[in-house]
């Protein structure tokens, strides 16, 4: 149990959260009741994976949930396991893998909670074939205030299932996750890099190689200009036929201080950028590596969001629509460009039609495109209203998950069955984002 201050990922806002720990899972209704009445309300929290501000408790104080990470059951024959809501998806891959099973779903980070993946709804590199975690999630346990424990699935509680899938940790404090794992026959991954010079080119790859592979995503050079506005290396991958079943276990570097500017600026993005883009050879380069680079790339660098300096940074993650996505990823990509604002990793990939049973999932089909940018105050503020303009007009909308400035107009267009949450909210749980962008 942390006994520190906590903050998000992102470090923007900087609302300190107080933990209050929690031993064994049985004692989640009391703990709740205890907290709430002494400071209003809270919120759980994993471990502090999510950037903006649905996170972070109104009221301050959150219940850490990182501490109730047992294992409950695992069948290795047929790939369900059942685990408390604090395990770490590296624990799950940890057991998982020698076993020969792996995630369905995984974001960019192994560091998430079960809890926080599921109250998130995360995506991967394979939405286009698997949809999103909460898909994936066969059933749960649900602490909440104002009734007794509950077990929540599609035939048990179904409404309940399908608010908590993508909630935002509003509807209950989750006990512990049900989840049907994926087969594997390696740990490792044959990929295929291909660097293209356009946007067109990333649509038309895209289209050709989807559909034929498990894993698709492109890294996108932010800066370029003029006829090289969307130039970047598309990769995919699948898990390798034969070969080991190893857990990587291999620990990277970590920052050990905040500086005091932000390492991201014009010059190192440019360099950067010139140099990863022009690394990668044209043609189809296929290589074998293990699933950790390929999956994880930044969590070989532990605590990684101390480059961006003591304001911290907001991610900017949109979805675009299917039939207006190359027109509306051009121009948010030349907004960028021309403030010479820009990230080192912008991360384009394109959703499938696989629904979500999520009330707030946040994909939808069409493209995303997600960068950071170090928080600059109002110069940020501007740039953001000038990239949700297009989003506006094209329909798209944002991730709760990384958001930290979204207008609640734009919110609740975009997400119109955020009354249901909300009817279906406990009482005891709010957010800053969730006062923010239902106010």
């Amino acid at each position: 149990m942390t006994s520190a201050l906590l903050t998000s990922w992102g470090r923007y806002p900087r609302y300190a959260q107080t933990p209050h720990g929690n031993t064994w899972r049985g004692d989640l209704h009391a703990r709740l009741i205890q907290v709430t009445k002494a400071h209003g309300c809270t919120l759980p929290f994993g471990n502090g994976r999510s950037y903006g501000d649905s996170c972070l408790s109104a009221s301050n104080h959150v219940l850490y949930m990182r501490s109730l990470d047992r294992f409950i059951q695992a069948d290795w024959t047929t790939g369900v396991i059942t685990a408390e809501a604090g395990v770490s998806l590296d624990e799950v891959l940890r057991v998982a893998i020698p076993n020969g099973w792996f995630l369905p779903v995984t974001p960019g980070t192994k560091y998430v909670t079960l809890g926080g993946a599921v109250a998130n709804d995360v995506h991967g590199k394979n939405h286009h074939m698997r949809g999103t975690f909460g898909g994936h999630v066969r059933r749960f346990g649900l602490a909440r205030s104002d009734t007794p424990a509950l077990i929540c699935s599609p035939e048990q509680n179904a409404e309940l299932y399908t608010a908590t899938i993508g909630g935002l940790g509003l509807t209950g404090i989750l006990e512990w996750v049900e989840l049907q794992l994926m087969p594997i026959r390696s740990s490792l991954i044959e990929t295929i890099h291909i660097r293209f010079n356009s946007l067109d080119e990333f649509f038309a790859l895209s289209a050709e190689l989807d559909p034929a592979h498990e894993y698709a995503v492109a890294w996108i050079d932010c800066l370029a200009k003029a006829d090289s506005v969307g130039r970047g290396v598309y990769i995919v991958g699948d898990h390798a036929g034969n070969g080991r079943l190893e857990y990587y276990n291999e620990h990277g570097w970590s920052l050990p201080v905040t500086p005091p500017l932000s390492l991201i600026n014009r010059g190192s993005l440019r360099l950067f950028n010139t140099l990863y883009y022009r690394a990668h050879k044209p043609g189809r380069n296929r290589s074998c590596i293990s699933y950790e680079p390929f999956f994880y790339p930044l969590d070989r660098i532990l605590n990684w969001n101390r480059i961006y300096g003591p304001h911290g940074f907001q991610q900017y993650q949109c979805a675009i629509p299917e039939n207006d996505s190359a027109r509306a990823i051009a121009e948010l990509l030349t907004v960028i460009s021309r403030e010479h604002q820009g990230s080192f990793l912008a991360v384009l990939k394109r959703f499938g039609h696989k629904e979500s049973p999520g009330l707030l999932s946040f994909p939808l089909p069409g493209v995303t495109l997600a960068l950071d940018f170090p928080e600059q105050g109002e110069t940020t503020a501007k740039l953001f209203e000038k990239l949700d303009a297009i989003v506006r007009t094209v329909a798209g909308r944002l991730y709760p998950a990384k958001d930290a400035h979204m207008l609640g107009v734009d919110f609740r267009t975009a997400y119109p069955a955020w009354e249901r949450l909300e009817v279906l909210r406990d009482p005891a749980l709010t957010s800053h984002f969730w006062q923010r962008v239902t106010a």
